[in-house]
């Protein structure tokens, strides 16, 4: 664990903060969660939400081009169409998806579209024999199938953005005909990674983006991941260092800000 910026608990829900060292105030998951859907955390340490942050933001399994070196983000409205082409139809329970992260993260400005072409955000809901042929035409045989062949995914998102570290598109892959587990876990979890947050944290018990647990759901944790991110003083391109140096301020501000 990294060092404690302070000994108090960040409550990320604006309660009074105790003294401690852990995660704590679990609550089960929240209504409409799937139905064996793990409980979430309340309230982290400073510590936990930095570590979290900084593994998260900057890293990705699936690099097409150069590696990113900085923060990555949007910065101006992520427009996303949702194009609906599995056998099960889930294109409006995705499209909840959207308008619940853009409720709830602060300074996130996303919306959806109708137009692909209007789009830098392309959601394909497909089935699972599907996956690899649209992997294969949206990067090329060998890229897809060496990722494949890596991960074993059953959802994936690449994200292309500017040397200063603005995201200027996303596209996300998500099977739908695998049940409603596998459906709101890749939901919740690629569209963390749609919005800049590109990396995985196995050893991380709270994140949605730890691919040894199952969610399916905006877990309080992950909201606070988002916000950190999408915080003016959190510039896209900052390097670990420079996040490092503006994550004190704004985990100071952080139960003020997630509700």
């Amino acid at each position: 664990m990294m060092k404690i910026l302070t000994v108090a608990l960040v409550t990320i829900f604006g309660l009074c903060a105790t003294a401690a060292y852990a995660a704590s105030d679990r609550r089960p998951a929240p209504p409409g969660a799937p139905e064996d859907a793990p409980p979430e955390y309340t309230r982290f340490t400073p510590a936990e939400l930095e570590k979290g942050f900084l593994a998260l933001a900057f890293g990705s399994d699936l690099r097409v081009g150069g590696k990113p070196k900085g923060i990555r983000k949007f910065t101006g409205t992520a427009k996303i169409a949702v194009l609906d082409q599995g056998s099960v139809s889930r294109g409006d329970r995705y499209k909840a998806v959207v308008r619940e992260f853009a409720r709830v993260i602060p300074h996130l400005d996303a919306k959806l579209t109708d137009t692909e072409d209007d789009a830098n955000v392309t959601v394909r809901l497909i089935d699972e024999k599907n996956f690899l042929g649209a992997m294969e035409q949206a990067f090329g045989k060998q890229v897809a199938r060496d990722f494949v062949a890596k991960t074993d995914p059953q959802c994936m998102t690449s994200l292309k953005s500017r040397p200063d570290g603005t995201i200027v598109r996303a596209d996300v892959f998500i099977i739908v005909d695998q049940g409603d587990d596998v459906f709101f876990d890749c939901a919740y979890h690629e569209t963390l990674h749609a919005f800049g947050l590109s990396n995985h944290a196995d050893s991380n018990p709270f994140t949605t983006l730890n691919q040894t647990r199952t969610v399916g759901y905006l877990s309080v944790y992950d909201r606070a991941m988002l916000t950190i991110l999408y915080d003016p003083r959190m510039q896209p391109g900052f390097s670990a260092k420079e996040a490092s140096g503006v994550l004190p301020a704004i985990l100071k501000d952080l139960g003020n800000v997630v509700r």
